[in-house]
């Protein structure tokens, strides 16, 4: 679920400046855009997820790692601030021997030198340059030093850094009044305690686990995820299409269920159609095989009296003919309806289609039905519009379709009474609605009437001439003309309606 931003108001009463609000409001903001990115993209909560689990273990090895150096830490002497020690001193004397430019004597020396032996056990000279021993401590015994051998000990010492309890020596140049000459400081060092930290492999191992621990547990959820996802599948593959994935977050997985539960749904309904279209054929050979039978049988029983000659004189026989030469037209009639309505159904028949005016040709159409009108006692009305309404049709087609409403309103209308055709414009379409007055419809029969080989009642049976396919057929046609027909009744008035597409006049 996604956090949404909504900036605070009342950080401007809190911070005197608004230059920090607006600072603290873009960060925040920020901040929200980048959790909803992460929570967005799997690829980024995996990197995330790394760095927390990476920072987590470091520390984890940090911490296990001070605390185990400590425990197993290893005691060793060191001389290296004794040796310091030494150097401080002997710079210390230098220090104070050299505050004349021009100079010191040695009787200056002797006293300085004393000062320092006393808070001191260090061995002190004055060498000449070619080392003789001018002023020494008591503890010292030498009169002559190499002083060569001596700079080579003294830079050694310091080249290799040996951490030994050997005599370190410190030398430095200094300034007599009469010549020349070396200050050399030399001792033991003292020695020091120190502890190195010892070596463990608990930390790396404390810091691995610790990775791997919580590795595991922030991706316990996510797998769990993926995890159903693939139960999903799974039960889906059985057959089982009424499972659906349950959306848990609004990444990749996310949308692999929503895609997951898209694709069951749609091979479900797939399968339905399947089903349904099954289901379909069958009916449409049952009722062919019934409405061919009916015809057929009377044909063939009619053809078998007259090939027996079982007829009385011609005058019976020849109506036997015309009874058979009838049910054989209708015959005809119903393959021919059938073949036509698989045409339209798998749109195997090309529309001719031109700029035709509908006023025009609905005139036309009622014209022709005013004579059959008549003979049921009906009189037909119609109510068109001066403008005249074009639109881009097949009209062969489409008088088809008007024939058979004019033909099914009439045929059953309560007689006497009326019949009337209304076409107006509405919206960028003409709306056609053929009306007559008769039996009620039920409500949730109006748009069976459209199937194939439906009828309401035994009144409307193959004895009244109609194939039922008429409606089927009309239904199709509009629809291949990107139209819509439907029913609707009011009482006992019942309304059949075409909307086409109309085109500029």
């Amino acid at each position: 679920m996604k956090i949404k931003f909504t900036p605070f108001k009342w950080l401007g009463r809190i911070f005197p400046f608004n230059w920090i609000g607006d600072i603290f409001r873009f960060s925040f903001k920020m901040l929200i855009q980048g959790v909803n990115k992460v929570q967005e993209s799997i690829r980024l909560q995996l990197i995330v997820t790394f760095v927390i689990c990476l920072l987590v273990s470091m520390l984890t090895y940090s911490l296990s790692a001070t605390f185990f150096d400590q425990y197993n830490k290893v005691a060793r002497i060191d001389y290296t601030e004794g040796k310091a020690e030494i150097e401080r001193e002997a710079r210390s004397i230098v220090t104070r021997l050299q505050y004349k430019l021009s100079g010191i004597s040695e009787d200056e020396v002797k006293p300085i030198i004393e000062d320092m032996v006393q808070y001191s056990s260090y061995k002190m000279l004055i060498l000449s340059l070619d080392g003789k021993v001018l002023y020494k401590t008591p503890n010292t015994t030498e009169t002559q030093v190499d002083v060569h051998h001596l700079i080579s000990n003294a830079m050694n010492e310091r080249i290799y850094n040996d951490n030994t309890s050997k005599e370190f020596i410190s030398f430095f140049p200094i300034d007599l009044v009469s010549e020349k000459a070396y200050l050399v400081v030399s001792g033991i060092p003292r020695p020091q305690i120190e502890y190195d930290p010892g070596s463990s492999p608990i930390p790396l191992i404390a810091a691995v686990a610790a990775f791997i621990g919580l590795f595991y547990w922030l991706t316990k959820r996510k797998m769990k995820d993926v995890e159903e996802l693939a139960q999903g599948l799974l039960e889906i593959s059985k057959g089982n299409l009424d499972y659906r994935v349950p959306h848990k977050s609004s990444d990749e997985l996310g949308s692999l269920a929503d895609n997951i539960n898209h694709m069951a749904k749609e091979l479900q309904r797939t399968i339905e159609e399947e089903r349904l279209a099954e289901r379909t054929k069958n009916e449409l050979i049952t009722n062919v095989s019934h409405d061919l039978r009916t015809p057929l049988t009377l044909i063939i029983g009619y053809l078998r009296l007259l090939k027996d000659k079982n007829y009385e004189n011609e005058r019976q026989a020849e109506t036997y003919l015309n009874i058979a030469a009838s049910k054989s037209e209708k015959l005809k009639g119903l393959i021919d309806d059938l073949f036509e309505y698989t045409k339209l159904s798998n749109h195997g028949v090309s529309l001719a289609k031109e700029r035709v005016c509908l006023n025009e040709l609905i005139e036309q159409l009622l014209e022709e039905t005013v004579s059959y009108a008549e003979e049921n006692e009906l009189v037909l009305e119609r109510h068109l519009p001066a403008e005249k309404l074009m639109a881009h049709i097949d009209a062969d087609k489409i008088i088809r379709v008007f024939e058979n409403l004019l033909t099914n309103a009439i045929k059953y209308s309560s007689k006497p009474g009326v019949v009337s055709v209304r076409l107006t414009r509405e919206e960028g379409y003409a709306h056609i609605c053929v009306i007559n007055n008769g039996d009620p419809i039920p409500e949730d029969e109006l748009d069976k009437l459209f199937e194939r080989f439906y009828r309401i009642d035994a009144s409307r049976t193959s004895s009244t001439g109609g194939s039922g396919l008429g409606l089927a057929i009309a239904k199709s046609i509009v629809e291949n003309h990107d139209g819509k027909i439907w029913a609707e009744t009011v009482g006992r008035e019942i309304r059949f309606c075409v909307r086409l597409e109309l085109i500029d006049s």
